[in-house]
């Protein structure tokens, strides 16, 4: 039987700033299915990593390969057509619009792309499955700047949803979420898992450990360490790196 090519692939990817280089010659792969986590201190390079994926900055160098085509040169609202989607670390919604605006966007977004009919009804079932899975259905005509801070990020999670991609990437989804939501919010990673790969840049290692099949940890702009949650925490490397604990990684 031959081999599945991953759904994700980086060769030599580099980006640098000026004398900086943020993201250092990484080769990475990510198989369709998995919820892969990345983890490292601040500056590790994870958020210019994953902005590179996704087209938010152009590399300086090196290949990325999405479902075995490159698309290295592809600026992101194509990656968004071919099924890449980014929660950002800090809120992108349109906080003058309501809940249900912000992604009903999203919904139009995807059924056009798909170059499908789309009804009012399309639209009203594409929002209103959205809000379900992340609970804010009571929420669908609230202004959406008037929700509180953990709110606004389901929402963009429910605005990633909506476009049913084929990889969600999300950058720290549970900061501002209380523990209640982060339970609920647990449990939505893994339903979505089922049907879309997820790439999760998350602080919270209890979190981390309790979602990812595989993480990858980050140094000064390329990979440390890759493995499971145990054989991570079991890494020598990793703990000397972060003085004995994975805590603050």
């Amino acid at each position: 039987m031959a081999a599945v090519s991953p759904l994700l692939v980086t060769r030599d990817l580099t980006r640098r700033f000026g004398g900086l280089t943020a993201v250092d010659h990484v080769d990475f792969e990510l198989p369709a299915g998995e919820i892969r986590a990345i983890i490292g201190p601040n500056g590790a390079g994870k958020t210019t990593f994953v902005s590179l994926v996704c087209g938010r900055i152009q590399p300086s160098s090196g290949q990325i390969l999405f479902d075995g085509a490159d698309i290295t040169g592809l600026p992101a609202h194509e990656r968004v057509k071919r099924g890449i989607a980014y929660t950002f670390q800090i809120t992108s919604i349109f906080p003058n619009l309501t809940v249900f605006d912000n992604v009903a966007l999203s919904v139009q977004r995807r059924l056009i792309d798909k170059g499908g009919r789309m009804t009012a009804r399309d639209l009203e079932a594409g929002v209103a499955e959205a809000l379900a899975r992340v609970h804010l259905t009571d929420r669908v005509d609230m202004t959406a700047g008037k929700l509180a801070y953990g709110h606004q990020r389901l929402l963009e999670v429910a605005m990633g949803l909506a476009l049913k991609p084929r990889l969600l990437i999300l950058d720290e989804p549970t900061q501002g979420l209380s523990d209640a939501e982060i339970d609920s919010f647990i449990a939505l990673v893994r339903e979505i898992a089922r049907e879309a790969t997820v790439l999760l840049i998350e602080h919270n290692m209890p979190v981390v450990m309790a979602l990812a099949d595989r993480i990858t940890v980050m140094s000064n702009g390329a990979p440390l360490a890759e493995g499971t949650p145990a054989e991570i925490r079991a890494n020598a490397e990793v703990q000397q790196a972060y003085l004995g604990s994975t805590a603050d990684v």
